[in-house]
């Protein structure tokens, strides 16, 4: 009885595996949004791939157009802060060098030659994390254009459900079912 209902089970078993084969090969409808070609246009210009994206998601989940004005907003302000702080440090290093040569102070009288010198590091510091602002904004804004490649075809319909239930296998097997339905 015992080798019956193992191959009972066996047979069971092997339906179950088909049945989930022939689903697995049926051919998948929703057009193909590649996300590298995404990645690529924020690459050359930044906001490319947002607006790609953008023109690639169905009629009623547009929404990726909006970011370009950040994504520019956020290049303008590190590369503003850049090249005013790049300045100020040119000036700080022209005053000091001045003063060195043995001219008295032009631009900066209240300070020493001291915090001439800090205020110079201060300036190229700042400068320097500026630039590494302009290449952060840079960066997000291609994993930005490319997670979101990823989303446009995404379904967020009402129709997720996880159903449990009770099976029988037999008349000596019990167990739970589990179905999960996207659509």
């Amino acid at each position: 009885m015992l080798k019956f209902i193992g191959v009972i089970s066996l047979v069971w078993f092997s339906f179950q595996v088909n049945a989930q084969d022939s689903l697995a090969t049926s051919a998948d409808t929703v057009k193909k949004h590649p996300w590298k070609r995404a990645c690529l246009f924020s690459a050359i210009l930044p906001g490319a791939g947002q607006v790609y994206n953008h023109i690639a998601m169905p009629k009623g989940k547009k929404k990726a157009y909006w970011k370009v004005p950040l994504i520019y907003a956020g290049l303008g302000a590190t590369t503003y802060f850049a090249l005013k702080n790049n300045s100020m440090k040119n000036q700080y290093r022209n005053e000091y060098e001045s003063r060195k040569i043995g001219n008295s102070p032009a631009n900066f009288l209240e300070y020493d030659d001291q915090s001439l010198l800090t205020l110079f590091t201060t300036s190229r510091n700042r400068r320097d994390f500026a630039i590494l602002g302009i290449g952060l904004v840079y960066l997000l804004n291609i994993v930005d254009a490319g997670v979101e490649a990823h989303f446009t075809r995404f379904d967020i319909s009402e129709d997720l459900t996880l159903s449990i239930n009770p099976t029988a296998y037999g008349t000596s097997a019990v167990g739970i079912s589990f179905q999960l339905n996207f659509r």
